[in-house]
């Protein structure tokens, strides 16, 4: 029964390959229910712990987590239902229960793509992830992402845009929206495919939830797209994982002076896959899905609207300001070797602003216009009412005068020269 397989998914303290052993060993969440201690703690690999834990025949929360589901229209697949997708049934600790809003794809008969990255996503990051998902989508493909602001979020605006299913995995109940932001994408996600969770409902994002959660936006898929993704982010959990259940890890080549692109660069060098667009992506299962893959010449661009822009660059500034951190242990060039090996620098005498100006790539007409408004501190908002330019051009205008080093983001969406 449906009670069984709540009451043996919410056993404390047991983890989930405990769980599958559980069953492997009884067949069903039932028989686990009616086992004795004794038979259960014979069998290998449940714990004595875990042993005390099914012991507890106590299916009162399991009753609450039911009646939950079925006020708040939140469906349930276990483990041995036939529309449990069978890539995430066939990774080492997949969630015996699932919960769902919508309906789930047939993920098991079309090239499914995770795409991830971070939630303080540069504009170039933003724009190439709505295309990317908008590309991977019109290709045929199931584009499945975290809904979390930034990479994931735009990734699956684009993909809903296309018109093809879309899946998206929670680290919370199916009830709960986070960020708040994205209520409508929860809402277009749920009619255009399913929001899909491992967590009861009333379940909230707490951290920990959502290293879990990365498991199982790996396990559905056939490939990982990485867009953007800093050396410490959830996206790089992702796409290891991914990796050790098989899965094929794709990335969007970043600029090298861009620190939210250092992980997702560290992949290519670690030989990880290099795409530029959605087609490069869908393309590598062309002869597992022929039926369902196809070369769309979809249009090359995908907007962004300003309020993902905007959301984007708040989520960039909760890091400012920056302190200074001890240098790592894997550094290349430890600060103490830099000063020993200090070299002269060429035609090192004193330059002006003008001159240093003269060794840097060429300003764009946008960059041009921001330095010349640029005599002091100015709100982000102020310099977009006195550009009066697209909202997406003049945000990528700053972040690439950021990366030549000619600006600087302060507290508050102010930015200024560099000193």
């Amino acid at each position: 029964m449906l009670i069984h397989w709540i009451w043996l998914a919410t056993r404390p303290g047991m983890n989930d390959r405990q769980k599958l052993a559980a069953l492997e060993a009884f067949g069903d969440a039932e028989d686990v229910y009616f086992a004795d201690r004794q038979d259960c703690a014979g069998v290998e690999g449940i714990s004595q712990a875990s042993a005390e834990a099914l012991a507890d025949k106590n299916l009162t929360p399991a009753e609450e987590i039911l009646e939950q589901c079925r006020q708040k229209g939140i469906r349930i697949c276990t483990l041995q239902d036939a529309a449990y997708p069978a890539r995430l049934k066939n990774i080492a600790d997949p969630p015996v229960v699932l919960y769902y809003k919508g309906q789930i794809p047939d993920l098991d008969r079309s090239p499914v793509i995770a795409v991830v990255g971070t939630r303080k996503a540069s504009a170039y990051g933003m724009t190439v992830a709505k295309r990317m998902g908008y590309q991977i989508a019109r290709c045929g493909g199931i584009v499945v992402s975290g809904l979390a602001s930034g990479i994931d979020g735009v990734a699956m605006r684009g993909a809903l845009t296309a018109g093809n299913a879309v899946v998206g995995v929670l680290g919370c109940g199916a009830d709960v929206v986070y960020p708040l932001s994205n209520r409508s994408l929860y809402a277009d996600t749920e009619n255009c495919g399913c929001l899909l969770t491992e967590f009861p409902p009333g379940t909230q994002p707490l951290k920990w939830n959502f290293p879990k959660r990365n498991r199982i936006i790996s396990g559905l898929s056939s490939g990982v797209l990485v867009v953007e993704a800093p050396e410490r982010s959830g996206a790089l959990i992702t796409a290891r994982q991914a990796a050790d259940q098989g899965r094929d890890v794709f990335v969007v080549p970043g600029n090298i002076d861009v620190d939210t692109c250092a992980g997702s660069n560290a992949l290519l060098r670690e030989g990880a896959i290099s795409v530029s667009s959605g087609w490069d992506v869908v393309s590598e299962y062309a002869h597992l899905y022929p039926e369902k893959i196809r070369k769309d010449t979809a249009p090359s661009r995908q907007s962004v609207s300003r309020e993902e822009l905007e959301n984007a660059w708040n989520e960039r500034e909760k890091a400012s300001p920056r302190v200074a951190q001890k240098p790592r242990q894997g550094d290349l060039l430890r600060s103490s070797d830099r000063k020993k090996e200090k070299k002269p620098i060429d035609n090192g005498e004193n330059r002006g602003y003008s001159d240093q100006r003269k060794s840097l790539p060429p300003l764009t007409e946008e960059e041009n216009r921001i330095m010349e408004l640029l005599q002091g501190e100015l709100l982000v908002d102020d310099l977009l009412a006195q550009l009066g330019l697209p909202t997406g051009k003049v945000l990528s205008a700053l972040t690439m005068l950021q990366i030549k080093g000619l600006i600087r983001q302060l507290p508050g969406k102010r930015v200024a020269r560099s000193e």
